[in-house]
């Protein structure tokens, strides 16, 4: 961290820590009345409404992304049923004796129609869902490709220092704070840095990956002259390692995202010092870009 970082984050966290009015939590409605904070503060505070703005609409492009899908199933489905029908009934025509020829000629052409309209209309909806298919086939490759690349590239560190995973089409490298932080610090150690180096160096070769910062504690209260509570610390944490990502290894800011979860965001019970070493951890998230499937639903 550069010393002027340092100092930003020193008067943000001092800032919180004598502020005497409460700060509105992440999804409510931002008070009318101005907040008389400095403005360092109103910046953290953006950003963490920005975080969650973003966290939301991510969410609901998934979820939006698989209706669509399941959708487009349901279509072709009953498309095939009404298919399926129509030659029925034309069959069932050919083998009646009508009184009258003209009648039966009127009758299978209007069929005729019919069924040539709702085998256009399945075609044009199979090779929308085959697109559909095709690109998120396609960003799950990413994902697995960047997992692998990811693995092999933090071979030298130890388990009980980071982890690397795949959940919900998104990569997860959690470092403990163990390997990046010193006790109630927000400082990188040593040996954290070359951690972030080495995965700076992956991130600069695959721009088409969204990083969010992630900060965890542990239930175990604090209250320093820097940071008012776990909370702060752990946005603290994900800001330092955001700005050795630009700073030092130029990574484009508008693919970084930090944010702090504190204590209420656990991967085990914080009963145990085992457990609470577990959730004492920093999670870099890394997110293939939804853009062009999106697009496609346009």
């Amino acid at each position: 961290m550069t010393r002027n970082g340092f100092i930003i984050l020193t008067v943000v966290a001092t800032g919180l820590f004598v502020s005497c009015k409460p700060i509105y939590k992440c999804g409510e409605p931002k008070p009318e009345k101005k907040l008389f904070l400095p403005k360092n503060i109103i910046t953290v505070i953006n950003e963490r409404d920005s975080l969650c703005n973003t966290l939301s609409v991510r969410e609901v492009e998934i979820l939006d992304l698989k209706d669509v899908v399941e959708t487009q199933k349901t279509n072709i489905s009953k498309l095939q049923t009404e298919k399926s029908d129509l030659t029925t009934q034309y069959n069932d025509l050919m083998n009646e004796k009508l009184s009258q020829a003209e009648q039966m000629n009127t009758a299978l052409r209007l069929k005729s129609e019919t069924l040539a309209e709702k085998e256009r209309l399945l075609s044009e909806r199979e090779i929308v869902l085959q697109d559909l298919q095709s690109k998120i086939a396609r960003q799950d490759s990413v994902t697995r490709r960047l997992n692998d690349i990811i693995r092999g590239a933090l071979l030298g560190f130890k388990s009980d220092e980071l982890s690397v995973e795949v959940k919900n089409g998104k990569v997860y490298v959690s470092m403990s704070d163990k390997l990046l932080f010193k006790s109630a610090s927000a400082a990188i150690e040593t040996k954290g840095q070359e951690a972030i180096k080495v995965l700076a160096d992956v991130l600069n070769k695959n721009n088409d990956i969204d990083i969010l910062i992630e900060g965890h504690t542990d239930n175990l209260p604090i209250r320093t002259a820097q940071y008012r509570d776990n909370w702060d610390l752990s946005v603290a944490r994900a800001t330092s390692i955001v700005r050795i990502l630009v700073d030092e290894y130029k990574i484009d800011p508008k693919r970084l995202t930090a944010s702090g979860k504190g204590e209420f965001a656990p991967r085990a019970n914080n009963s145990t010092p085992e457990g609470r070493a577990a959730n004492r951890r920093t999670e870099i998230i890394l997110s293939p870009k939804l853009d062009i499937i999106m697009n496609l639903l346009k």
